[in-house]
């Protein structure tokens, strides 16, 4: 009864239909991402997608690290390097070993994950010096500096101010009671992820312009 009520207030047109302003940046991310790998397999690489690259060296030089201290040190959510993890993992490039404790274990390199980081710290040098000749190839338009204009509006007023105050008094329905109870005891006592938790369980793959 709630979604059917829901569903016949929608009345105007599709939003999603329209190109949004910031698509194309999202397409060219989604480009560089699939030139990255077409690099890789012009080299006979086609097990690494360019999102693995960031852990498999982060580890390299870290050692074993928790799900936990992984996300951290590379400035992701622990949702997000678990789906990526367990990519890796099915792809054989990374295993797990016990932790400090029986509850937590710790990322480690195989022998094949550990064998590509040579030529994938090499590549993510050579992909950051391509960004940076991009970057002043299209001079005065740089995409650095717009990042960065941007990144400093948004610290003047944040995108939530900004579409808090557009979209006016817009308010979502709010379910039955008792839909609302069953939602708390499905989810009410879940608690965070472990770090002890198989990357590989339940979790699927980002797709193109996932963070490097």
């Amino acid at each position: 009864m709630w979604q059917r009520c829901y569903i016949s207030t929608v009345t105007s047109s599709d939003p999603t239909r329209s190109r949004g302003r910031w698509q194309p940046l999202r397409d060219l991310l989604a480009e560089i991402e699939a030139e990255i790998e077409n690099v890789y397999a012009a080299r006979g690489l086609h097990d690494v997608r360019p999102r693995y690259v960031h852990p498999l060296i982060r580890l390299a030089h870290t050692g074993p690290l928790t799900i936990r201290e992984l996300a951290e040190s590379l400035g992701r959510t622990h949702s997000a390097i678990s789906q990526t993890l367990a990519g890796m993992r099915r792809e054989g490039l990374i295993d797990s070993e016990p932790g400090e404790d029986a509850r937590t274990r710790r990322i480690t390199l195989t022998e094949r994950g550990r064998s590509l980081v040579p030529f994938l710290e090499a590549e993510w040098r050579a992909t950051e010096q391509a960004v940076a000749q991009l970057d002043d190839e299209v001079m005065p338009h740089s995409l650095s500096r717009a990042v960065i204009a941007t990144t400093e509006a948004l610290r003047r007023r944040s995108m939530k101010d900004r579409i808090s105050d557009l979209i006016g008094g817009a308010m979502p329905p709010q379910p039955p009671d008792d839909q609302k109870a069953a939602r708390q005891e499905t989810t009410g006592d879940a608690g965070g992820p472990d770090d002890d938790a198989d990357p590989d369980a339940g979790s699927t793959t980002s797709g193109p312009g996932a963070n490097r």
